[in-house]
Order: structure tokens, then C-alpha cells, then sequence
């Protein structure tokens, strides 16, 4: 197939996912199963976001940090009856899966085990996925909150595309991805390939591991505030987001950089002969040239000019992040 042609099909894909429905094959991201009786009261206390409060049939995101609160990978959780699915970063599956072994001590009841090889994970994405989503038997968590998921015949469908697209994750064995994903393609759906959503990814700014999840960077400076909960108590990384969070401290934040020309991830993002900042991201469509960026918060924020080596560039806002002070 022709680079052109390649071109138009993946530009036709990210409208898709916008403005119709795309499907888009995330089976490579980790799966692992948490499970006995402590599952809750562990994964509390070792993340971000407050799992007392979920029941089942409900999840969200949360981060995983270290001690100093450096973040680990962005998870999605998903509360089932018997245990808890985390849906990792590709990156971050064995990873996470030693990292949350070291906290396991000998009276916990706690189980870890990655299911990832034996299920498989598909993303609907789109204006038009609540159509696909009501044909696959999952109608009743249309409207409800992220994270919210039910069972149809062994398959979870969950809300939330991973995106800040509207959409769903569905997860389900392996064995069963094949049928399922011609179903979604025979209702409409349009394939939108890993490099599609890499683009897509940039364009909204979620946050990846080893471009915006790194040792340099905490989950406030990320933007990633409806993972964090101020109320949980006690949990590891707590104290300094809490002291960051109660004297306003964050020194960078994470941005959306439009730019008139390509750029080098890495590369530093500067004020004049001032240098402001550092490339995480970056991505080329046909609308133009596009970045993530971490740009210290004193330099200032949307509307802001920039360079990043010989491009130009102007800070916009992307929908996956907030910078807004919880109120």
C-alpha cells in the first residue's frame, strides 16, 4: 500500500473515532488480576484514587507513584465481584506487576496475577460507539459514569475509551477477540491502528510512560487531577502530593504545543534564549505539526509562544488534562 494511501486511511480513522465510530485493537496494553480478600484495602493504598469508595461494576483511573510520587504508569481499574482488572500501559505490565509484589507482606490476602496473554482488550471510540456498544447487549451503562461495566456473556464492556473521546473498553478472553471485533467492524466500525492512536493520544494529551510518565514528573504536573483523592488517607506518594497540592507548588505543567514545524521529542522548549521547558511528545497530521510538553508554570500558559528548535509553536490546551486546582 502507498504511503498516501496509508495517509488517507489513517487520517479517515482519527475522524472516525471523533465523529463516527472506530475500533481499535489494545490487546498488547497489560491485564492483571488482583484478587483475595485484601485486594481492595492493598490497591488503595497503593495508588492514587480512592478504591473504598467503588463498588462492583464500577472502576476508574488512578497512577500508580513512587515513594516521592514520580509517577509509574496511568491504570485503569475495574471492580469486579471476586477480584480487581487492571488495565495497564504496554510498557508498564511486568514492570507493575514486581513493583506491586514488593508491597504484598506476609498477612496480606492479596493475589497477583497477568492475565494478559490469555484476554484481549478492543477500544470503541466515537460519537456513534453507544449504537455498537447497545448490539453488543451492554445498553444499560450507556450514560453512566466512567469506569462503569457489566458482563455480557463473559465479556466486560466498560465506559471510557481510554481516550477523552466518548467510547468503551471491552475485555474479554482471547479466544473470543476474533468474532467480537468482526462484529464491531460489520456494525460500522472503522479499524484504527496502534499508530492512529498514538496521534490521537498526543492530539488529547494523555500521558504515556517514558514521554510524560517518567521519574521527572508527578501525577499534579501531569494534569491527571480525577485520578488523585485528597480525602483517601494515607497511601504511598501521599505526602508530597498533598503538600503540593495544599501550597500550590507545582513548578510545570503539561501542555499541547502547536507547531509550524516538525520537532525532536526531547528537544528543549524556550522563551528567547530561555529555556522553559522539554518536548515529550510529538506527532505530524494533516492539520499540522502537534507536541506534548512539560513548560514551567511561571512562563506561562494557553496562548503562549514558543520555539522548540526551529519550529515555532503556540501552548493550547488538550482535553485529557486539567491544571485546574480542585475547588
Amino acid at each position: 500500500m502507498s504511503t498516501s494511501a496509508t495517509d488517507d486511511q489513517h487520517t479517515a480513522a482519527i475522524q472516525a473515532a471523533t465523529e463516527g465510530v472506530a475500533v481499535c485493537d489494545r490487546s498488547h496494553w497489560g491485564r492483571i488480576r488482583v484478587s483475595d480478600d485484601d485486594r481492595i484495602r492493598f490497591l488503595h493504598n497503593q495508588s492514587t484514587n480512592d478504591f473504598h469508595s467503588l463498588k462492583p461494576g464500577q472502576g476508574c483511573d488512578t497512577v500508580m507513584v513512587s515513594s516521592t510520587a514520580r509517577t509509574i504508569d496511568l491504570v485503569t481499574a475495574y471492580i469486579l465481584e471476586d477480584a480487581v482488572l487492571l488495565l495497564t500501559s504496554p510498557s508498564r505490565r511486568e514492570l507493575l506487576m514486581q513493583w506491586l509484589d514488593r508491597y504484598i507482606f506476609f498477612a496480606d490476602q492479596v493475589q497477583l496475577t497477568d492475565v494478559t496473554d490469555e484476554t484481549s482488550t478492543l477500544s470503541l471510540m466515537g460519537a456513534q460507539s453507544h449504537n455498537i456498544v447497545e448490539k453488543l447487549g451492554a445498553g444499560a451503562i450507556i450514560g453512566q459514569a466512567y469506569g462503569n461495566h457489566q458482563l455480557v456473556n463473559g465479556v466486560m464492556i466498560a465506559v471510557g475509551s481510554g481516550l477523552a473521546t466518548p467510547g468503551y473498553t471491552i475485555i474479554m478472553p482471547a479466544a473470543q477477540k476474533e468474532k467480537i471485533w468482526q462484529q464491531i467492524v460489520a456494525l460500522g466500525a472503522v479499524e484504527l491502528t496502534n499508530s492512529a492512536w498514538e496521534t490521537l493520544r498526543i492530539l488529547q494529551g494523555r500521558p504515556a510512560p517514558d514521554a510524560e510518565l517518567t521519574d521527572d514528573y508527578n501525577p499534579l504536573e501531569v494534569g491527571l487531577w480525577q485520578t488523585i483523592s485528597f480525602n483517601k488517607g494515607c497511601y504511598i506518594g501521599q505526602e508530597t502530593i498533598a503538600r503540593l497540592n495544599t501550597y500550590k507548588g507545582i513548578k510545570k505543567h503539561l501542555w499541547g504545543i502547536r507547531l509550524n514545524a516538525p520537532a525532536s521529542v526531547g528537544s528543549a522548549i524556550a522563551i528567547g534564549d530561555e529555556k522553559v521547558g522539554k518536548l515529550t511528545s510529538y506527532t505530524a497530521t494533516v492539520n499540522g505539526h502537534f507536541g506534548l510538553g512539560y513548560i514551567r508554570s511561571k512562563a506561562g500558559g494557553i496562548g503562549l509562544k514558543v520555539q522548540i528548535g526551529q519550529a515555532e509553536g503556540e501552548v493550547v490546551k488538550v482535553p485529557f488534562v486539567s491544571h485546574q486546582y480542585p475547588q
